[in-house]
C-alpha cells in the first residue's frame, strides 16, 4: 500500500506586536513635527532658559489680569517676548543639535526682532497719533521689516512652511495690488504693507495675536499644569475602567481616553504621543495591525481638538470671530463631537467583531473603586467650565483660578505631588508652548491684514461663488479643499485663524448663506483634519512611530476612520440644528438620531461588517445610506431609515441562517 502524503501547513506568521521606542518616536517628531525640534541645553545654561520661560509665563499671567496698557503697548510686548524665548528655543534647522549652542546670527535676528516691537513699546503714545495719518518715518518702516522677518522666520523654525507659504502668497498679492493696482510704486507699497501689518492693529497684531496674548496664553499655562497632577493617567485609567473589557477594547480606551485627554491638550500630535504610548502598544497586542493601531489614536487624538471645552484653544478664538459668550460655543460643540468620537468607536468596534479581538482580561484592568478616590483631579477643569459659563468671571481670571486648583489639588497625588521643581517646570513648560502658538497666529494676523488690506475677501468669495454656480454642496466642497490644504502642518489655533480669515467668509456671504456658528464649526473641522489627512499628516505619522507602521498607510487608515470629521461639517452646514442655530429640541433629537444612523450606515460600508462579513454591493448601498440619512430632509431621513433597516434585517437573516452551519 502506498505511503499517504501529509500535507504540511506552515504556521502564520507572527503578528508584529513591537512598538516604537521613544527614541524612535523622537526621531519622527524631529523629521515631522517642527515643536518637537528644539535646541539642547545643560547646566546652567538650562536653567537660565527655563527661567527666561517662567518668567514669561508670569508675565503674561500678571498682564492678563491686572494690566490696562495701550494695544500698542501690550501686544508689541507679548511678540517681543515670545521672539526672545522663541530663538531660545528653536534653532535654525531641524536634525542634531550641538549642547549649549546658539550661533552669533541667532543672537542679532533675536536681539534685533525683539527690539523692533519693544520700540513700538516705547514710542506708543507718539506712535498711535502718527499711524492714523501715515506719517511713518523711514527708519521705522526698517524697523518695521526686521519686526515682520524676526516672526517669519521664528514661525518657519517653530511651526514650518506650508503657513509661511500661505502667507507668502497674500504677501505678494497685498504688494501687487498697491504697486499696479493703486499705482503706488515699489517704495510706496513696501511702506504701505508695512505699516499696515506693522504698525497697526490690523496685521500682525490682529484677532489672532490678541486672543493669544489675553486668553489662550493662560489657557496653555493652565493646561501644562494641569497635565503635572496626573491627569492623563487617570483619563487613560477611566477609559480602560469603561471599554478595556469589551471586545477590541484597547482601541476603544484609546478613543475614549483621547476624547478626554484631548479637552486639555491644544495639541493632536501632543496628544498622539501621550496617550498613544500606553494605548498603541495594548491594541498591537490585542491583535490589531500596527497601521490600525497607530490610526485609531491618531484620529482620535485629532478629535480631541474639538472637543469642549478648550477645543485647542480655538474656542476662544471663535468666541471672539462669531461674537457669541464662549460657554455658548462649548454647547454648541457638543453634538458634533460626539458625533465624530461615536464614528470612530463604531469603526474600531466593527473592525473588532470582524476579526474576533477580545479586550482585557477584568483582572489586569484598574479598579473602579481606586479611580473614584482620585475623582478630585477632575476638580480644575470642572472649576474652570463653572466659572467660564456662569459669567461671573472673565475668561483670563477663571483660567488663572484654575491654576491655582490645579496646584491644590495635585498636593493630594502622592504619584504626581506639584513640588517647587513642579512648579517651575509647569511654568517654563507652558510658556514653550506659547511660542509655537503665537508665532503662528502672528503669521495668521499678516494672512488676515492682507485680506483686509487688498478687499481679497469679496474676490475669493466671488470666485467660489462663480465656480459652484451658487450651488451649496460644490461650494462648501471648493471650501473644504482650501481647509484641508491651507491647515497642512499647522497647530490648532493658528489654524483655524488661517480658515476664519480667509475661507469663513465665503461660507457667511450672501450667495452662499451660512449661519456665522455653522461657517466657522465647518472650516474649523476640515482645518482640523489636514494632521491626519495625508500628505501632510504629521498625527497619523506620530502614532506610526509608536506603532512601527508605514506612515502613509496610519494616514490612510486614520482618514478612514475619521470619516465622520469629512460628514459631520457637512450636516451641521447644510443643517445648522447640530449647532443649536434657529432650532427646536424636536429638531435637534431629529438630526442627532439620523446622524447616528448616518454614520452607523457609513462604518458598516467602510469596514464591510455587521452582523457578519458584508458583500461589496451591499457595502455601497449603507454608503449611499448614510449619505441619505445625513442629509436633511424627511424623505431623505425616511429612505436612509428603510435601507439601513433592510441592511440590519438581511444581516441578521444571514446570521442566523449561517449560525448552525458555523456551529
Amino acid at each position: 500500500m502506498a505511503e499517504e502524503k501529509k500535507t504540511v501547513i506552515p504556521p502564520a506568521p507572527e503578528e508584529d506586536t513591537s512598538t516604537g521606542s521613544a527614541a524612535d518616536v523622537e526621531a519622527v517628531m524631529k523629521k515631522y513635527d517642527r515643536e518637537s525640534n528644539t535646541r539642547l541645553w545643560e547646566g546652567w545654561q538650562k536653567w537660565a532658559v527655563s527661567a527666561a520661560l517662567a518668567a514669561f509665563s508670569l508675565f503674561s499671567i500678571y498682564v492678563t489680569l491686572f494690566a490696562t496698557w495701550l494695544d500698542l503697548i501690550r501686544y508689541p510686548s507679548f511678540l517681543g517676548c515670545i521672539i526672545v524665548i522663541g530663538y531660545l528655543t528653536f534653532p535654525v534647522k531641524k536634525g542634531p543639535q550641538k549642547v549649549n549652542s546658539m550661533p552669533w546670527y541667532d543672537w542679532i535676528i533675536m536681539i534685533a526682532g525683539a527690539a523692533a516691537f519693544f520700540y513700538v513699546v516705547v514710542n506708543a503714545k507718539d506712535l498711535t497719533m502718527r499711524v492714523g495719518v501715515m506719517n511713518i518715518k523711514t527708519y521705522e518702516i526698517a524697523i518695521g521689516i526686521v519686526g515682520l522677518l524676526a516672526v517669519v522666520e521664528l514661525c518657519r523654525r517653530s511651526v514650518g512652511l506650508p503657513i509661511l507659504c500661505v502667507a507668502g502668497v497674500f504677501l505678494i498679492y497685498a504688494l501687487y495690488y498697491y504697486w499696479f493696482g493703486r499705482g503706488f510704486g515699489p517704495v510706496r507699497a513696501v511702506r504701505q504693507v508695512t505699516i499696515g501689518l506693522f504698525y497697526q492693529t490690523t496685521g500682525v497684531l490682529t484677532t489672532p495675536v490678541q486672543v493669544c496674548a489675553k486668553f489662550i496664553v493662560v489657557f496653555i499655562i493652565f493646561g501644562a499644569f494641569l497635565e503635572r497632577t496626573g491627569i492623563s493617567d487617570f483619563f487613560i485609567n477611566l477609559a480602560n475602567c469603561v471599554a478595556g473589557s469589551s471586545s477590541g477594547g484597547p482601541a476603544k480606551v484609546a478613543v475614549i481616553s483621547s476624547a478626554l485627554c484631548g479637552m486639555v491638550s491644544g495639541s493632536s500630535v501632543g496628544n498622539t504621543v501621550t496617550t498613544g504610548s500606553v494605548t498603541i502598544p495594548m491594541m498591537k497586542k490585542t491583535g490589531y495591525k500596527g497601521e490600525f493601531a497607530g490610526a485609531v489614536e491618531a484620529a482620535a487624538s485629532t478629535g480631541g481638538q474639538i472637543m469642549p471645552p478648550i477645543m485647542g484653544a480655538a474656542a476662544f478664538l471663535m468666541a471672539e470671530y462669531v461674537g457669541v459668550p464662549y460657554s455658548n460655543i462649548i454647547v454648541r460643540a457638543i453634538l458634533p463631537a460626539v458625533l465624530y468620537f461615536l464614528g470612530i468607536f463604531i469603526c474600531v468596534h466593527l473592525e473588532a467583531r470582524r476579526q474576533g479581538l477580545r479586550g482585557i482580561p477584568r483582572e489586569e484592568l484598574p479598579k473602579f473603586g481606586h479611580l473614584i478616590g482620585k475623582i478630585y483631579l477632575l476638580l480644575p477643569l470642572v472649576i474652570l467650565v463653572w466659572l467660564v459659563s456662569s459669567g461671573t468671571r472673565t475668561m483670563a481670571f477663571s483660567a488663572a483660578v484654575s491654576i491655582v486648583a490645579a496646584i491644590v489639588v495635585s498636593l493630594f497625588n502622592k504619584d504626581a505631588r506639584m513640588t517647587p521643581a513642579v512648579f517651575f517646570d509647569a511654568l517654563a513648560a507652558g510658556a514653550k508652548s506659547c511660542i509655537t502658538v503665537a508665532a503662528a497666529c502672528g503669521m495668521a494676523g499678516v494672512i488676515s491684514g492682507c485680506i483686509n488690506m487688498t478687499g481679497l475677501a469679496s474676490k475669493l468669495i466671488s470666485a467660489i461663488v462663480s465656480v459652484s454656480g451658487g450651488h451649496l454642496i460644490i461650494a462648501l466642497f471648493l471650501t473644504m479643499l482650501c481647509c484641508i490644504v491651507l491647515g497642512m502642518g499647522v497647530p490648532t489655533t493658528a489654524n483655524y485663524c488661517i480658515m476664519a480669515s480667509t475661507c469663513a467668509p465665503i461660507l457667511m456671504s450672501d450667495a452662499i448663506g451660512i449661519a456665522p456658528v455653522a461657517a466657522h464649526f465647518f472650516v474649523f473641522y476640515f482645518g482640523i483634519v489636514a494632521d491626519i489627512t495625508p500628505p501632510v499628516a504629521l498625527a497619523a505619522y506620530a502614532g506610526s512611530a509608536i506603532a512601527k507602521a508605514p506612515p502613509m498607510k496610519t494616514a490612510f487608515n486614520a482618514t478612514k476612520l475619521a470619516i465622520a470629521a469629512f460628514v459631520v461639517p457637512y450636516i451641521l452646514a447644510m443643517n445648522p440644528a447640530m449647532v443649536l442655530v434657529d432650532t427646536t429640541a424636536l429638531e435637534v433629537v431629529q438630526v442627532a438620531i439620523t446622524s447616528v444612523l448616518g454614520i452607523l450606515a457609513l462604518g458598516v460600508g467602510l469596514e464591510g461588517y455587521l452582523k457578519g462579513n458584508v458583500p461589496w454591493a451591499l457595502r455601497i448601498v449603507a454608503l449611499a445610506a448614510g449619505l441619505f440619512l445625513i442629509y436633511p430632509g424627511t424623505i431623505s431621513d425616511v429612505v436612509g431609515f428603510a435601507v439601513v433597516a433592510g441592511i440590519f434585517l438581511y444581516q441578521t437573516l444571514v446570521h442566523k441562517k449561517d449560525a448552525p452551519a458555523a456551529a
